[in-house]
């Protein structure tokens, strides 16, 4: 893994999407540098965040189990996620005939993240700002300019393109949480409690 490409990555997307992205369509990284050095360990940092959050900030009368199952849920939840969202996105492309090309549609999904992760490490650490995760919908904003270098979709197909993939990643991870967090609380209530 490599930390400096993982912090100047992050610190780029934040910083300055358009110079990233420009960056990101040059270069030819695989999925697999990509996922292991930006995204497992984006979404390992918030497991463990979750973790200590729950385990010290929470309940501290719960099992410690209980603390091993939020990081597990939060971890499943990101994975899932984006994923799911990345397969989506691709579908997206192929039906305004934008391309299909998965690998674009994980970058495009995984990079715009890069907000939504960072704001997620803080609340889940401290469950009380939980309002600072408002600060993930400038990963809007990176998608944005990410969709238009990366797919250079025509002025008529970019709006319907981000509509199409705000609704679908909500539903994704609106149901990813119901389901995850059911599971979680079954699963320790029924086992562990």
């Amino acid at each position: 893994m490599d930390f400096r490409f993982l912090y100047h990555r992050t610190m780029y997307f934040i910083i300055n999407p358009g110079k990233a992205w420009e960056v990101v369509h040059r270069e030819n990284r695989p999925m697999k540098y990509v996922r292991g050095s930006f995204f497992i360990p984006l979404s390992v940092l918030v497991t463990i965040s979750a973790f200590l959050g729950s385990m010290f900030f929470i309940n501290t009368t719960i099992k410690p189990m209980y603390s091993v199952l939020i990081a597990v849920n939060a971890f499943l939840f990101l994975y899932l996620g984006v994923y799911a969202s990345s397969f989506i996105v691709r579908e997206i492309m192929r039906a305004l005939d934008l391309g299909h090309d998965f690998l674009v549609a994980f970058k495009l999904v995984t990079y715009s993240m890069a907000p939504i992760f960072l704001s997620l490490t803080v609340s889940k650490l401290f469950e009380s700002l939980l309002f600072i995760n408002v600060l993930g919908l400038y990963g809007l904003y990176i998608f944005w300019i990410g969709m238009e270098m990366m797919v250079t979709p025509p002025d008529h197909k970019k709006l319907p393109m981000i509509i199409a993939t705000v609704v679908s990643m909500l539903i994704i991870f609106l149901l990813l949480q119901v389901i995850l967090s059911k599971l979680t609380e079954t699963l320790y209530f029924a086992i562990f409690a």
